[in-house]
Order: C-alpha cells, then structure tokens, then sequence
C-alpha cells in the first residue's frame, strides 16, 4: 500500500524553497465574501515564479537529487505549468531539462518553457503515454524522470502553500474551516491538505473529475469520456496510487464546476482583484462562487492555481462572463 506524504516532508520542502520561491500572500474583498455568504482568502500562486504552484514541486523535487546524480538532467511531462516549473528549476541548479508537452499545450506554456533552456517534445494526450515516452527517454539519457503529481518530493513542495496560508491566517488570529483547491492529479490538493491540515475540497472541470468520483467511490476511477475543455492544466485521465491515499488519508472530497462557472470565476478574479487566472487555476474561485462546497458563515482558502493562459482564452472568458 502507498504510504501518504507526511507534514515533516513538507517542513523539509520548505527549507529548499525558502529564499528561491515567492510567498504568495493572502487575498480577500468584501465582493467575494458578499458573494459567497464566507470569509474568503485566496492564495494567488498565479503570482508564484513561472505563474504557477508548479515551481514549488519542481524545485524541491530537483534539489533533492544528489549532486553527482545532476549531469543526465531531468524529463518531464506536463500540459505546461509543471513544465515551466521543472525549466526554471533546472536552469537555476544548471541541469539539462527535457519537458515531453501534449501538442495542444498552450503557446504561451510552450514558449516559456523553452525561455528556460528545456528541450520540448510533443505528444498526443489521448493516443500516447507521456511516462512511456519519459521512462523510455530518461533511461537512454541517464536522466531523472520528474512527474507531475506522482513524486513525493513534488508532492511536498507544493504542501509549502498550505504551510503558508495556515500562517498567514494565524496572524491574523485566524484559522480556516476548508480549503478549495484546484485539481488534476491531485499532487496540489494532497500537498495543501498535509501542509495546512485544513479539510480540502479538491475542484475539478466536469468531465475530467475522476478525482472526485475515485474519492467518493473508495477506488480510482479514470476520466471515461474526456470532453474539451479550457482547463488545459487539469486535463488528467487518471489520479496516482499516491495522491489518492494521501487525499484518503486526510478525508478530502471532491467537486466539479462547468465551463460556464470557470469562466465567471476568471472573470471576477480579474474584476475583483486585478488578477489574470487560467481557467485551470480558477476553478476553485469557480467552486466557491458558485455554491459547489459547504462553506457559508466559514473561514475559506481558496487556491487560484495558475496565470499562464493565452490571450484569447482570457478574452472569451471576460466576454462569456459578461
């Protein structure tokens, strides 16, 4: 059985981090606790370097490879924010970086990833495996491979966000009843539900929800029909062992929002607080908004995942919105 990652790992994250990533803040208005009927705060990782929670994984999972085991680099495989995430880690340890990216990946991820030094190889999410072609890859090159979600070390990094919203809200004589946070393969729900010990509403897109439904059912369940979506970033077809024993372990459950939800999330994040969130990073704003969770007359943290979303997905979000 899969052993969950433990709240020391994610101390441990911490200390690599410090200094390297950005402590996001704590975000509220009187517009949104209106809204939702609580009292919000949202922890922007839009603002985090490479404009997503990725880079907290990606560098504590880097720097935790032993020095002589450097110089065959990583392989990677993501839509794009674990991909930006892993360049930057990479080129700040010196190590040689290869991202295997599907070939839908938005141009703007793609392009930042390759400002970063890492080599890009595309692939097609639906008729090939991406860790096929990274284990495959990584073992010609000598490389280590650096999954998305199911690494323990990348799991904890992105815990770091909990760690630091916990004590944000204790400053200010706070604690939260739940946490809503973005989700694919649930690498950042389980890390923000050890880092925070906060109960966790995991937010899917409908149709790429197998999270939720792999919790409620007491089994992973893989997405069955994938639908398109404007959710780049969370468009995973199956949790890992890991993430789901970790999210087991400390009872999250899930949910999932429309594409219409999404886009008025975007929308308000941009309206309210002057922020550019990708749909994949709002859907947790969406959940809220939109009555998806339990959380009236509560104390909330809302995780806004991501702000790498190209230009004209941002501008029919506002314009679908309203």
């Amino acid at each position: 059985m899969t052993s969950p990652v433990t709240y020391d790992e994610v101390v441990t994250a911490a200390s690599r981090i410090a200094g390297v990533a950005v402590r996001t803040p704590l975000l509220r208005s009187d517009a949104l606790d209106s809204v939702t009927g609580a009292r919000v705060f949202l922890k922007p990782e839009c603002l985090q370097r490479t404009g997503s929670f990725k880079f907290r994984g990606a560098y504590n999972r880097l720097s935790a490879i032993p020095a002589a085991e450097r110089a065959g680099g990583v392989v990677a495989y993501s839509s794009g924010n674990h991909a930006q995430g892993v360049a930057l880690a990479a080129r700040l340890l010196g190590m040689p970086a290869a991202i295997i990216m599907p070939h839908d990946a938005p141009r703007l991820k793609v392009e930042r990833t390759r400002a970063d030094g890492a080599e890009v190889i595309f692939y097609d999410r639906l008729s090939e495996s991406r860790e096929t072609i990274g284990g495959a890859l990584a073992a010609a090159r000598g490389a280590v491979v650096v999954p998305p979600f199911d690494d323990r070390h990348v799991i904890a990094g992105q815990g770091t966000a909990g760690l630091e919203a916990v004590a944000d809200l204790a400053a200010l004589s706070l604690t939260a009843d739940i946490a809503l946070v973005c989700c694919g393969g649930g690498g950042l729900a389980s890390g923000f539900a050890i880092g925070s010990g906060v109960p966790v509403v995991a937010v899917e897109p409908v149709n790429w929800d197998d999270v939720t439904r792999s919790r409620a059912g007491g089994a992973i369940v893989p997405v069955s029909d994938p639908q398109p979506t404007r959710c780049d970033a969370l468009q995973t077809l199956r949790m890992a062992d890991l993430t789901f024993a970790t999210l087991r372990a400390h009872g999250a459950v899930g949910a999932a929002v429309t594409e219409a939800e999404v886009a008025r999330a975007v929308a308000f994040a941009f309206r309210e607080f002057k922020l550019v969130v990708e749909p994949g990073g709002a859907v947790a704003l969406a959940a809220a908004l939109a009555g998806k969770a339990d959380i009236a007359g509560k104390t909330v943290l809302v995780v806004l995942s991501g702000g790498n979303v190209d230009a004209a997905v941002f501008a029919a979000c506002l314009a679908e919105a309203g």
